[in-house]
């Protein structure tokens, strides 16, 4: 893991703002059964028995990595987190094949041990937004991959042009 970073993009990214991108004040966390087909997971097989806790949803640019954290809404502890790596996506989250409000999320404990616990979210445009910030990060570092490549100049782009990720409100940083 990690072994494709250099260092002087690893000093970046630590030094790399931290961008929320989405927060949705109540979502349910479920215990789910070993996915049995290959086909994927269903959320019927689990909704009834299986909620395990509830709380804030947090999805945060960190860089070229986005986190979707689980937090308690009263005091901000972190439950769990999910971390989405450049292009792999559909490994940390997976859309159930019977419903738009639910995901399979891949937690990580931060030592290499994870798990697979299904998501629920009350409202299906929260959902939505949860994708669309998903999206919007990739694009975002789709982008920023695309500008290393053109070449340090980056005269192509036009010069003047100051990039601010998509999901982000349009302030910028005074120094």
């Amino acid at each position: 893991r990690g072994r494709g970073i250099m260092a002087s993009s690893l000093a970046e990214e630590e030094e790399a703002f931290e961008h929320t991108l989405l927060v949705v004040r109540e979502v349910s966390v479920y215990k789910i059964p070993p996915r049995t087909t290959s086909g994927g997971y269903k959320c019927g097989e689990w909704l009834q028995s299986d909620k395990i806790w509830s709380g804030r949803l947090r999805v945060v640019s960190c860089g070229d990595r986005c986190e979707i954290r689980l937090e308690d809404p009263a005091t901000g502890e972190l439950f769990a987190a999910c971390f989405v790596l450049p292009g792999q996506r559909e490994s940390a989250v997976e859309t159930v094949l019977d419903s738009s409000r639910y995901f399979v999320l891949r937690i990580e404990d931060g030592r290499g041990k994870h798990a697979f616990v299904g998501l629920g979210f009350n409202e299906r445009n929260e959902a939505f937004d949860f994708n669309v910030a998903l999206s919007d990060h990739e694009k975002y570092v789709k982008r920023e991959q695309e500008k290393e490549t053109a070449g340090a100049g980056g005269e192509e782009t036009g010069g003047g042009e100051i990039d601010i990720h998509p999901a982000i409100n349009r302030r910028l940083k005074v120094s």
